[in-house]
């Protein structure tokens, strides 16, 4: 039997519920959720390897229309993971459209031109179909994502609880080039396990800060120093105004303190050995608009 290699770009609006599918098809966490809207900020690969395939999804940060050199940035890293994949899988969150059907048209507006121009194979993934009581609403749903993309199979799923993921892994599959695998079975991500850590720490910044604080900030690992089955750790928090820095810290450093003991927590369970976090905040002025900072934190990449 042949054997199939190849990469898959998982895109969609913000909060479709990527990254959940991402960690749910590899068993292990590799990409942080929240109940935010535009958590993902880099372009993320994880590995499924079956017996007669390799994928390397591409997780990639939500379409929108927000502006900002940022926001810029992410549409950039989005739309050049298209570009690479042999199949592009679309995620959209049925349950919203549901609820709010003239989100729906405003959502695929800066999605289906770029689609077009690609011209990657396409599938889509109605995701939260358990959220969808009402089975009628339901079939408006998918009636309307079919008649936007009339050639493109529809998959409904509830990535959170992984119903109707092995139908779309096999979709995937079957439509990738014949190719040896590229990578060793037991991996599943290109991404080195620094960005990991900054990534856990962040996830738990967004669960801890309200509104629109969590999106002026951004982690930075300094120092990563392995020793007698310890890691010690250095992040570094930036934000980007001198009002949020207390904020951060917290009444008695209590917020920054909750942060720093629930990222441990997480990183000793993926790392399986004890960590040492040191967690401080710096105070970055316009750092969402500064292209060689960004660069330097990999955006868009």
């Amino acid at each position: 039997m042949e054997h199939k290699f190849g990469a898959a770009a998982i895109i969609g609006p913000p909060n479709a519920g990527k990254s959940t599918f991402l960690n749910q098809i590899l068993g292990q966490k590799i990409a942080i959720v929240t109940p935010k809207p535009q958590t993902t900020r880099n372009r993320i690969s994880g590995i499924w390897t079956g017996e007669d395939a390799q994928v390397v999804f591409l997780d990639t940060p939500g379409i929108h229309r927000l502006r900002g050199k940022m926001n810029s940035f992410l549409l950039k890293s989005a739309w050049q993971a298209l570009a690479g994949a042999d199949v592009a899988v679309l995620f959209l969150d049925a349950a919203l459209y549901a609820d709010k059907p003239h989100v729906f048209d405003k959502d695929m507006a800066p999605i289906k031109k770029e689609l077009a121009q690609a011209g990657a194979q396409l599938l889509i993934a109605a995701n939260k179909v358990d959220k969808v009581h009402d089975k009628r609403k339901l079939l408006s749903v998918l009636g309307r994502i079919g008649e936007m993309f009339p050639d493109a199979e529809i998959f409904p799923v509830a990535a959170i609880n992984g119903d109707g993921l092995d139908g779309l892994l096999e979709k995937v599959v079957s439509m990738l080039p014949e190719g040896p695998p590229m990578f060793p079975e037991d991996q599943v991500s290109t991404v080195p396990m620094r960005f990991l850590a900054a990534e856990i720490v962040r996830e738990k910044l967004f669960m801890e800060l309200r509104q629109e604080l969590p999106y002026q900030t951004t982690v930075e690992i300094e120092h990563w120093e392995e020793e007698d089955g310890l890691v010690r750790i250095a992040a570094l928090i930036y934000t980007a105004r001198k009002t949020h820095k207390g904020i951060i810290i917290g009444k008695g450093g209590a917020t920054l303190k909750k942060v720093g003991q629930s990222a441990r927590t997480e990183l000793e369970d993926m790392l399986q050995c004890k960590v040492f976090l040191q967690i401080w905040v710096k105070i970055r002025e316009g750092w969402t608009e500064d292209p060689g900072f960004l660069r330097s934190l990999g955006f868009g990449e």
